[in-house]
């Protein structure tokens, strides 16, 4: 039992560092989009 809390403990950990990488990723690809279309209305 102490062998599976700890499993699932260090599976959660490393889903939530995926997914901050993600949305860190996510954030880029707005900024620059926005980048972008700021250079087209320029």
């Amino acid at each position: 039992m102490k062998t599976l809390c700890i499993l699932l403990l260090v599976f959660g950990s490393m889903l939530s560092l995926v997914a901050c990488n993600t949305v860190k990723g996510l954030g880029r690809d707005v900024e620059r989009t926005g980048e972008a279309i700021e250079d087209v209305v320029d």
